[in-house]
């Protein structure tokens, strides 16, 4: 904390200094020193002129932005429980090591590969390559180890009625952990938390079959959901490559549940950025340079959370149905929620990246210096010898522009692709010409103006 002090002090300071420049701040007090408003209007402008692209491309060539290319006949790969078991295995040992380990979070390899590896890391590796988390999620070989010993089944039976409820409920408990939660990143809390919501769904999987990681467990959900993201994908059993997007673009519309957590998601992640900046600080009366703590705004930020969800998911809906009434269509605005819900997860996946670009590229060191010394004893089971942490690429303005350019660069493709990806939906469900495009209208407005917002977020000064 003391460092990022520091560096958001020297950083104003600088930033004072040059007149032109506007505060930034990426992940951990980082300030950016390039001139914001053209960083942010050049990104919306990018949104807007493909929208204004759109009214002149063919369909079909939009259309065939997400036909994919199909590759080689794959093979259905066994294996998949032992690859289960040793990720069971593997949490295991990470819990042991939160539980007795340093505790330091930064030196803890719990913390770190729970908000470092998978968070950031296997969040993005499943956005950009496909289900990576049904081989390595640690309850489906537990599970079927257990059943083929006991001979046990399912004995109680999941309510279809309920749908994806559950799993929005655990993803709400989950993004609270998170951004509301005093310290999430403790090791002997997140033990307890990690080891406690394990038992739940293993007891919960037994009892309700598989159809409890399908539709209640929320990583399960939520991943598969990034999983439609992919350039990669398994489709009449081969593998197939496209442009992000193109897995959606030839699945059905998913159900009413799963469609609200979709929008939920890229909620929950502006929400992420909002309350570091300086302007909910600001809300809540407080000075982001001298932060109480996260215990002093926790029911402040749960409130928020809270409004941030339902906000976006009633905007979202008004949007998708005045779209619908400029196009004069029978679609109901439910079935015109599911049916454009899919299309926000390119923006989700961009921010995602860009927002924990910067934390990745510092706590993937700790995480590996913690892997080769787990227990804080000072060995070395990897081999590496001494290694020190670095921060130098934050030094050099010319290594920061290419961060935050790739940044803003990962915020606005994912807005271009789901501009492109709605237009898409819109000409295969309404038909392609002027119906389609009317209907996108009010949705390019809000992609044009989420746009400029998840950009403000990665350009504004945050106190945390």
């Amino acid at each position: 904390m003391t460092c990022s002090l520091r560096l958001i002090l020297a950083s104003l300071a600088l930033a004072a200094s040059t007149g032109a420049a506007h505060a930034h701040a990426s992940e951990g007090g980082l300030v950016l020193l390039l001139p914001t408003d053209l960083y942010v209007g050049a990104g919306a402008g990018a949104v807007a002129l493909t929208v204004l692209l759109l009214t002149v491309l063919p369909d079909r060539v939009t259309l065939g932005l997400f036909r994919p290319l199909a590759g080689p006949r794959l093979p259905r790969l066994p294996g998949r429980v032992v690859v289960s078991c040793l990720s069971f295995l593997v949490l295991v040992a990470l819990v042991g090591i939160g539980a007795v380990g340093p505790t330091d979070p930064q030196k803890n390899l719990l913390p770190l590969s729970v908000w470092t590896l998978f968070w950031v890391g296997l969040v993005t590796l499943q956005g950009l390559f496909g289900n990576l988390w049904a081989w390595v999620n640690p309850w489906t070989g537990p599970v079927a180890v257990t059943r083929e010993i006991t001979g046990a089944r399912a004995a109680l039976r999941l309510s279809p009625r309920l749908g994806h409820a559950v799993a929005i409920a655990t993803w709400l408990g989950f993004a609270a952990f998170l951004l509301v939660d005093p310290a999430p990143a403790d090791p002997r809390r997140l033990a307890a938390v990690v080891w406690g919501y394990w038992v739940f769904t293993f007891a919960a999987t037994l009892a309700f079959g598989p159809r409890w990681l399908r539709r209640a467990e929320a990583f399960t959900v939520f991943l598969g959901i990034y999983a439609r993201v992919a350039i990669l994908g398994r489709r009449g059993g081969r593998l197939r490559a496209g442009v992000p997007g193109w897995r959606i673009f030839a699945a059905r519309a998913p159900l009413p549940g799963l469609s609200v957590l979709m929008v939920m998601m890229l909620a929950t992640g502006s929400f992420d950025g909002l309350n570091e900046t300086f302007w909910w600080f600001s809300v809540l009366g407080l000075n982001p340079l001298e932060f109480p703590g996260r215990s002093a705004v926790v029911l402040p930020n749960l409130a928020g959370l809270l409004v941030a969800n339902a906000g976006l998911v009633a905007a979202f809906a008004l949007t998708v149905w005045a779209g619908l009434r400029l196009a004069r269509s029978e679609m109901g605005p439910g079935d015109g929620f599911r049916l454009f819900a899919p299309t926000l997860l390119p923006i989700a996946l961009g921010y995602h990246v860009a927002h924990y670009l910067t934390s990745f590229m510092v706590d993937g060191q700790y995480a590996l210096l913690a892997a080769t010394d787990p227990l804080g004893r000072g060995d070395d089971l990897l081999g590496l010898g001494k290694v020190y942490v670095t921060t130098g690429f934050f030094n050099t303005l010319g290594s920061m522009r290419v961060i935050w350019l790739s940044m803003a660069g990962a915020v606005v493709l994912g807005h271009v692709i789901a501009v492109l990806l709605a237009h898409a939906v819109a000409v295969r469900a309404l038909g392609p010409g002027r119906r389609a495009a009317l209907s996108q209208a009010p949705l390019a407005i809000f992609m044009i103006f989420y746009t400029l917002f998840g950009l403000w977020l990665l350009a504004s000064p945050r106190g945390l």
